[in-house]
C-alpha cells in the first residue's frame, strides 16, 4: 500500500439524490477564426491590450487554431457515461465551459429542460484556487441568474471536492512518471530530476487561495500542489527505489511583469539543472487534468525546445486525461457525495498529508479583490 494511501471505498451504486453530472470545463477555440473572440472572452473586464491577446492567440495558431481542450473533454465526456452505465448508474452527463461553447449558461438551460433539479458539477481542475474554484462557481452563479431572469426552474447545483489528493489521481500520476522515466536514456535514468509544474498564479491569487487561516490568507493553492509533489516523489522513490531531487515549479505567467508571480519558471529551472549537472529530467505536470495548450505549448514546445538547446535529456509525463483510473476515481467521489447528501458517512478517501477537502466552500474561500456572487451549493445558493 503506498505512503498514506486508504482502503478501498465501499459505497452502494447509488447517486440520489443527483439526478444529473455536469462536467464543467474552461473551452478553448476550435478553429483560427475563433482564436481572439475565445481569447476576449477569458480576459474580458480585464483590460488587457489587443497587441496582447495577438501574442497569446499566436501559440494556438501554431496548432491550427484549435485548442486540444474541447477535444480532451469530449474523451471525458464519453468515459464518465459509459464508466457510470458499466456501473448500473442512470446519471445522465452533461458538459459546459466557462469561455467556448458548448457555454455554461446554455448547458444549464438543457439541463433544466430535461427535468433535472439537482445536480452535481465536476470542474476539470483539481487544485483550491481563485481560477480554478471560486471563478467556476462565480460562472454558475451568474449562468443560475440568468435562468431565473428566464423564469426557468432553478436547479441546485452542488460542486464535486477538490481532488488533487484522491487516488484515483494521484496513482495515475505516480504511473505516468515511470513511464516517462522509461522513455529516458538508461545511463540517465537514476539520476533524473522531477520537475512538477503547475500554472503560475500572482502572489497574491496564490496566498488567498483555500478557507481563510483565521483572519490571514489560505495559502493552499502551493500547500496542494507540494503535497501531491512529494506524495508522488516518494511513490516512484518505492517503485524504483531511486531517490531523486525534485522541486515545485511554475510555468503560463500571463500578467503584467510589476506584478509578482509564483516562481522559479520551468525553462529557468531546466537552465538551473543544467548549469548544477543534472543528467535529466522528467517534467511532470501535476497542474493540469489534460494535454491543453498550456502544456502543448509552454512545455511541449518551449521547455522542451529549451532543453534541446540546454542538452539536457528531458521528457514530459502524461496528464491523467480520460484513464480509467482517474475516471473510476471521479465516480466514486460522485458516490461519496451522494451519499453524504443522504446523511451517510462514506470513506473519503485522499492520500497525503492534507486530508479530504471540504464538500461545501466556506464563505470568502478563494477570496478576489472584487470577488462576484458564486454559486454555493447549499440551501442559500450563493455566497
Amino acid at each position: 500500500m503506498a505512503p498514506g494511501s486508504a482502503p478501498g471505498a465501499a459505497q452502494t451504486d447509488d447517486a440520489r439524490p443527483y439526478d444529473a453530472l455536469l462536467l464543467l470545463s474552461f473551452g478553448g477555440p476550435e478553429g483560427p477564426d475563433d482564436v481572439l473572440p475565445f481569447l476576449e472572452n477569458v480576459t474580458r473586464g480585464r483590460g488587457i491590450p489587443r497587441e496582447r491577446l495577438a501574442e497569446v492567440g499566436a501559440h494556438y495558431h501554431l496548432f491550427g487554431g484549435v485548442s486540444p481542450i474541447n477535444a480532451q473533454n469530449r474523451e471525458l465526456l464519453a468515459a464518465l457515461r459509459d464508466d457510470l452505465a458499466r456501473q448500473g448508474l442512470d446519471l445522465p452527463v452533461y458538459w459546459g465551459n466557462r469561455n467556448w461553447s458548448p457555454y455554461l449558461t446554455d448547458t444549464l438551460r438543457e439541463v433544466v429542460r430535461d427535468g433535472h433539479r439537482r445536480v452535481l458539477a465536476l470542474v476539470t481542475s483539481a487544485y483550491a484556487s481563485y481560477s480554478g474554484c471560486r471563478q467556476y462557481r462565480e460562472d454558475l452563479a451568474a449562468a443560475l441568474a440568468t435562468l431565473r431572469s428566464e423564469d426557468l426552474p432553478l436547479p441546485r447545483v452542488d460542486k464535486l471536492r477538490l481532488y488533487f489528493n484522491h487516488p484515483g489521481f494521484l496513482t495515475t500520476v505516480v504511473d505516468g512518471v515511470l513511464a516517462a522515466l522509461d522513455e529516458l536514456p538508461a545511463e540517465v535514468r537514476d539520476g533524473a530530476h522531477l520537475a512538477f509544474t503547475t500554472h503560475s498564479v500572482p502572489t497574491a491569487a496564490a496566498d488567498t487561495s483555500g478557507p481563510p487561516a483565521g483572519h490571514g490568507p489560505g495559502g493552499a493553492y502551493v500547500a496542494e500542489h507540494l503535497d501531491v509533489a512529494r506524495f508522488v516523489a516518494g511513490a516512484v522513490r518505492e517503485a524504483t527505489g531511486v531517490e531523486r531531487p525534485w522541486e515545485l515549479v511554475y510555468q503560463s505567467r500571463s500578467g503584467a511583469p510589476h506584478i509578482p508571480w509564483l516562481e522559479p519558471d520551468i525553462v529557468d529551472h531546466l537552465t538551473s539543472l543544467h548549469a548544477g549537472g543534472a543528467p535529466g529530467v522528467v517534467m511532470v505536470p501535476i497542474g493540469f487534468v489534460s494535454d491543453h495548450m498550456e502544456v502543448l505549448y509552454d512545455l511541449d514546445t518551449e521547455a522542451l525546445s529549451a532543453a534541446r538547446e540546454l542538452g539536457l535529456p528531458a521528457v514530459r509525463s502524461a496528464t491523467v486525461g480520460s484513464s480509467p483510473r482517474f475516471v473510476e476515481g471521479l465516480r466514486e467521489l460522485v458516490l461519496e457525495r451522494a451519499a453524504t447528501e443522504r446523511g451517510e458517512a462514506p470513506e473519503r478517501r485522499a492520500l497525503g498529508a492534507l486530508g479530504p477537502s471540504h464538500d461545501v466552500c466556506p464563505v470568502g474561500c478563494c477570496a478576489a479583490r472584487n470577488p462576484r456572487p458564486a454559486a454555493a451549493g447549499v440551501d442559500s445558493p450563493f455566497d
